[in-house]
């Protein structure tokens, strides 16, 4: 239960974290007369979306910020069921920060959890007495 919800929320993180990342800070400090930075006009009939009011931190930022609470919480869960070492629960609960990178590592955390699980069946098997 705990490692699927983990799946779950590293896609969902991640998602939101490009959309930050590439859409809602964009807008909010790059386009627009009244940006910080100010790169470039917002379009016509659009301004709304742009500026420092700009209602994609309300609909990209926070809710990006809340799942990645739980996500944080989520990975600790894992890390204490399946008994991860500090260091990788740490570059885990790291890689949500990191766009893209959240999906490598969850798709590298999949695949080494996956092949723990085969050697534990396969030892199991091993070792049940046959007869």
């Amino acid at each position: 239960m705990s490692f699927t919800l983990y799946r779950v929320l590293a896609y969902v993180t991640g998602v939101f974290l490009l959309g930050l990342t590439f859409l809602a800070m964009p807008a909010k400090y790059l386009v627009g007369e009244n940006s910080m930075f100010a790169l470039a006009p917002a379009p016509r009939g659009g301004e709304h979306w742009f500026g420092p009011e700009s209602p994609l931190m309300l609909f990209i930022a926070m809710p990006h910020g809340y799942i990645y609470m739980l996500y944080v919480l989520v990975v600790l869960w894992v890390a204490l069921d399946r008994r991860w070492g500090a260091g990788r629960t740490l570059g885990v609960v790291l890689a949500g920060t990191i766009p893209i990178l959240g999906f490598v590592v969850e798709h590298r955390v999949v695949k080494s959890e996956r092949a723990k699980e085969a050697a534990a069946l396969a030892g199991a098997q091993e070792s049940a007495p046959t007869g």
